[in-house]
């Protein structure tokens, strides 16, 4: 097939180009290249798709409305996997509008070309954050999701609406999938694993939020990446058994699904944290501190859906994914082993 990928310089977008050129799809990559994190990761990240014949990059902002109808009329996807938005819980509290303009701006403009060139198939990136303040674990995509705890949340809750509405009223297959904490090799620097690994070598103390509590459904990237391959090959459909007076949030009459993507293994952070001393071999210095506005204390995902559909299996083991990640961190930064 051929297929666009927004975000395809991001962390799980560019293991995506990699496994989709890997059994032979084309593959046209967009990415605005923008500096919410180090921007020559994205570029190294890059620099190992571009000489596949059959990969594609523009640079393009999915805000750029024009721009984008232009590249999906010009380049004729069979299906969209949408990756590109702004992430994070904590920068989402003090830059809310760069939210809107991303996330809530930019999925309209993905929507309607999707529309106009009768996409077979969008899938799109939401969050295990959408969850919010529910505490019934595991979390399951059948769930209510309407108190978000956080304003990146919030937009990715929306995405999920808007999918509906253009799934309702046009036709368009749209799966929206809920990661859950990605962690790997090539990762992003602003999450827990990156920072933990850069200050422990460092010498510096980490900062440990919620007093170590946390629970996380930690999931390896290659894990998240095979669920995502799986979802964009199984073309979502109506559910014939929807009923309209109980409705199940996660399925519709339309042609709309959601899914949990998580290891259905929740890890306690302090023995997270353990893994990663082991693997580099050093005692962390400890900041022991308050749950962060906007952060949840635990995630848990019930991907029963998701394995019933399109039969995924995470198959990566916490000690199995760190140490992959401790190597690859190592020889990126040319940190003897």
């Amino acid at each position: 097939m051929k297929i666009l990928v927004t975000g395809a310089a991001g962390f799980i977008g560019a293991r995506l180009c990699e496994q989709l050129l890997a059994r032979g799809d084309q593959v046209v990559g967009l990415d605005n290249l923008n500096n919410y994190y180090d921007v020559a990761l994205k570029e190294a990240r890059l620099a190992r798709l571009l000489p596949h014949a059959n990969f594609e990059f523009h640079r393009l902002d999915i805000v750029d409305r024009a721009g984008l109808e232009r590249l999906i009329k010009a380049a004729q996807p069979q299906r969209v996997m949408h990756l590109a938005a702004q992430a994070g819980v904590r920068y989402s509290i003090q830059n809310p509008h760069a939210y809107v303009e991303a996330n809530l701006l930019g999925f309209m403009n993905i929507l309607e070309a999707c529309r106009h060139q009768q996409i077979e198939h969008l899938v799109y990136a939401s969050t295990s954050s959408v969850y919010g303040a529910n505490t019934k674990m595991p979390f399951s995509v059948h769930d209510n999701v309407d108190h978000p705890v956080s304003f990146y949340a919030a937009t990715k809750k929306a995405n999920e609406l808007m999918a509906h509405t253009y799934s309702h009223l046009y036709q368009l297959p749209t799966t929206g999938l809920r990661f859950f904490t990605v962690y790997g090799p090539w990762g992003r620097p602003d999450m827990s694993l990156f920072l933990f690994t850069r200050k422990i070598l460092a010498g510096e103390p980490i900062d440990v939020f919620n007093h170590g509590h946390h629970r996380r459904d930690f999931t390896y990237v290659d894990d998240i990446v095979e669920g995502v391959i799986r979802c964009l090959d199984r073309v979502a459909t109506g559910s014939s058994s929807w009923n309209a007076d109980h409705p199940d949030p996660g399925t519709s009459a339309a042609p709309y699904r959601l899914y949990n993507i998580g290891n259905n293994s929740p890890v306690e952070l302090m023995d997270f944290i353990g893994t990663l001393e082991r693997c580099l071999g050093i005692e962390a210095k400890k900041n022991f501190l308050p749950l962060q506005p906007g952060d949840v204390p635990d995630t848990y995902a019930d991907v029963t859906a998701l394995v019933d559909d399109v039969g995924y299996q995470p198959a990566t083991s916490i000690a199995t994914g760190i140490a992959n990640f401790v190597t690859w961190y190592k020889a990126y930064y040319g940190i003897q082993p």
